[in-house]
């Protein structure tokens, strides 16, 4: 081998290596964000499609689609969360489209946990029914909200609601509803100060409500998906 090429050997190993990196950041930052215009401010949360594939998709969509313009927050509980996504400022329910196969214990498999600021999808008791409305962590409800993924075997010994249960028949839980929790599918990562703000809104009745409905109505004026590219270009001009 001639010792004259190495420094090119070298030169197109960096490079590679630069190519790589690149890729990887490209990656990184190919999830998709989502900012909201609130009545109160501002908030932008990023998505996780690789870890929640189905329920990134369908919000995505319902953002796409406008849904979520003029809706409001309808259900705030201040050391819980904050929920919205379904009804205008009549009260009136939005219609959607079918509901999003649960994700819950797969995305919770791939590290998504319902801790402070990410956001999850509402549903109903049915696991699989969740449509267009989301909520919020406004506190650390791991504990309480979070998919139980069972350990292997039979009988089971799992940790539910900070409560031990142990030597379970696997038949009785497997697919018992209340074990399904609740999809994470991404995060606030900037504005949590307009979610301080939603949370602390004084609530009462509101609508069909008789409770933990915001006094002051909350109001998304727009949900848009963020392009980071074009964000970019606007700060370097």
């Amino acid at each position: 081998m001639s010792y004259s090429h190495t420094p090119w050997r070298r030169l197109a190993l960096a490079a590679a290596a630069v190519v790589a990196l690149s890729a990887s950041s490209a990656a990184f930052a190919a999830d998709p964000q989502v900012k909201f215009t609130t009545s109160e401010g501002d908030f932008t949360v990023e998505l996780y499609p690789d870890k929640a594939p189905k329920t990134v998709e369908n919000f995505l969509q319902y953002v796409k689609d406008k849904h979520y313009d003029g809706l409001i927050f309808h259900r705030v509980i201040k050391d819980f969360m904050v929920q919205g996504g379904g009804f205008d400022k009549d009260y009136t329910q939005r219609s959607t489209r079918a509901p999003v196969e649960h994700e819950g214990r797969s995305a919770r498999a791939k590290g998504l946990s319902n801790v402070v600021g990410t956001i999850a999808m509402a549903r109903t008791g049915e696991p699989h029914s969740a449509t267009s409305q989301f909520f919020i962590n406004t506190v650390d409800n791991s504990k309480t909200l979070d998919p139980v993924i069972l350990p292997d075997g039979d009988p089971v010994t799992f940790e539910f609601q900070g409560q031990t249960q142990k030597d379970i028949p696997r038949k009785n839980v497997e697919n018992h509803p209340m074990l399904f929790g609740y999809t994470v599918f991404g995060k606030v990562i900037d504005g949590m100060d307009t979610v301080e703000k939603i949370r602390n809104t004084p609530t009462g009745a509101g609508g069909p409500f008789t409770q933990n409905a915001p006094q002051k109505m909350v109001i998304i004026e727009s949900a848009r998906i963020v392009d980071a590219a074009k964000e970019e270009k606007k700060e370097g001009n």
